[in-house]
């Protein structure tokens, strides 16, 4: 996976990337003091559209003030009008996009108060995820032996950077093992998530998926939420046990990154036909036409890039700003 890309915006100008550069004592960078989105735009017949930006946006100032930062100097508009332009400047139109909010000097007190925030975007070029093949298959999972936080241990409903120690460890076990991803239970040993997607599962025609306490209420969630009952699907919330998953017709899972995908397997335990499920297919179908713009009902959804917005580029930069 490529990262690279020509601009990257901090702190209110867009600099060459080569240039993106934090010292080597960036606070963030030790105690993982920080808070992050993973968004994506997509190629539209209207041009390049960001998927459910400003919900992004908001969630990104909201894991601000559950970690502790105050007094931003950025707006939930700066931060979607800069994803527009660090998207525009880089003439991207099918991207991955990561705002990141960070203690950038100071803290080394353990206390946010003694830090300043910095906010950097990057874009890159990015497909599936977990590969184009799994959308058609499915994947193979597991039930990690790592625990999902507690949530008076890390805050679950925000996207703090350290909390993300807890996904590597899951997911490298479960690569290393022979599986795709890692499915993760809460305290209480109900399931919780997996390493960076919620997870549903379908019975007899409904749709369940396990209650919010210990997961990240994920934007892709709210998404498929909305999907699934358009389509007339009950959606439930409630604890779900492991062995609910074994009995499964399907598994899927969603993410920003990941979108829709099927679990075909579980604990070498074959999921409903083996690939990907009829109810899943049919979400991610009517996933792929609403980020995509196809959807009347749903394209408010879609953020469409402001091609007349102006960009300041460095002064050695070759791109035009028209």
């Amino acid at each position: 996976m490529a990262m690279e890309s020509q601009f990257i915006w901090l702190n209110g100008e867009l600099i060459p990337f080569e240039k993106a550069t934090i010292h080597i004592l960036t606070p963030a960078l030790h105690y993982g003091a920080a808070v992050f989105e993973g968004i994506r735009s997509y190629n539209t017949d209207k041009g390049a559209a960001v998927f459910r930006l400003t919900d992004h946006a908001e969630r990104l100032l909201d894991s601000a003030r559950v970690f502790g930062f105050r007094e931003l100097p950025w707006t939930m508009d700066d931060v979607v009008k800069a994803v527009k332009q660090t998207v525009k400047a880089n003439g991207f139109a099918d991207c991955y996009i990561r705002p990141l909010l960070y203690l950038d000097g100071g803290g080394w007190n353990l206390n946010v108060d003694g830090g300043r925030p910095s906010l950097a975007i990057a874009v890159w070029e990015w497909k599936n995820y977990l590969g184009e093949e799994a959308l058609a298959r499915g994947i193979r999972a597991n039930i990690s032996s790592f625990t999902r936080h507690h949530p008076n241990v890390m805050m679950t409903k925000a996207k703090v950077s350290g909390n993300y120690a807890n996904s590597f460890l899951a997911k490298t076990e479960s690569v290393r093992l022979g599986f795709e991803e890692a499915i993760m239970l809460d305290p209480q040993g109900y399931v919780a998530e997996c390493t960076g997607e919620n997870l549903f599962i379908v019975r007899r025609g409904k749709i369940v998926t396990p209650s919010v306490e210990p997961v990240l209420e994920g934007v892709t969630r709210h998404v498929v939420h909305t999907i699934a009952k358009d389509l007339g699907y009950r959606v439930i919330e409630q604890p779900v046990s492991r062995d609910q998953l074994y009995n499964a017709d399907e598994v899927f899972v969603c993410g920003t990154a990941a979108e829709v995908i099927g679990l075909r397997e579980i604990d070498f335990r074959v999921i409903g036909g083996g690939a990907t499920g009829p109810v899943t297919r049919q979400i991610q179908k009517v996933y792929h036409d609403a980020i995509r713009g196809r959807l009347p009902q749903y394209e408010a959804w879609c953020e469409y890039v402001d091609e007349s917005q102006p960009l300041k580029l460095p002064m050695d930069s070759n791109i035009s700003a028209a």
